[in-house]
């Protein structure tokens, strides 16, 4: 049997952790299509990206969210009852509009347009995953994921994702997503998809 490497064993994030996961995650996301789109200056988007992250780990996931770390990967999940509170309150999103300066209106229309395809039914949300680049393929990024699908499974509930890099479908489905359909986000952006996960038994 593979045992789990230290340095990839699921830990509970907490504030404290908010500098080192919003600067592991900045480096993930920095070829995701939608945080391009969000953040086009190639030369400020780390920058941005960490702040833009700081701000929705430390205002909204830290606080009604289930977030977990490894040393090179980071995920926030949301379950059924921090739903309600974990939507952005007014203080946050003018924090937000201000890290995106004039894409701020794109942002609330994606925002927006996200929200039109979500779940009525009680489901788990994975609102972010991502590991540095430089450490792929070590196994963060699935180790985080398998965690966040047990706590699901326990509770007998769906999950929901969307994601923007169609390089990343296929590691989804791996972990049994389907895909629900696509959609262009406002403004010409990016492509996304919705990808639902049914609960699996715990002897599965």
């Amino acid at each position: 049997m593979t045992r789990m490497s230290i340095t990839n064993m699921p830990q509970a994030a907490t504030l404290d952790d908010a500098e080192s996961i919003s600067r592991t995650l900045a480096r993930a996301f920095a070829d995701d299509p939608m945080m391009g789109w969000f953040f086009p200056g190639a030369a400020s988007r780390e920058p941005d990206l960490v702040r833009y992250f700081t701000t929705i780990f430390t205002r909204q996931y830290a606080r009604h969210g289930v977030c977990e770390r490894t040393a090179s990967a980071a995920a926030f999940w949301v379950p059924p009852e921090g739903q309600a509170k974990a939507v952005p309150d007014a203080d946050t999103v003018a924090e937000l509009e201000e890290i995106l300066g004039d894409r701020a209106p794109l942002f609330r229309d994606a925002v927006a347009a996200a929200a039109e395809h979500g779940p009525q039914e009680p489901h788990w949300y994975l609102a972010v995953v991502g590991a540095d680049p430089a450490a792929r393929g070590q196994g963060h990024g699935a180790a985080l994921l398998r965690s966040g699908l047990a706590k699901a499974d326990a509770a007998g509930l769906p999950v929901y994702l969307e994601s923007s890099k169609p390089d990343n479908l296929p590691f989804y489905e791996h972990f049994g997503f389907t895909v629900l359909g696509e959609t262009r986000l406002p403004g010409d952006g990016p492509l996304l998809w919705v990808m639902r996960r049914e609960p699996r038994p715990a002897d599965a």
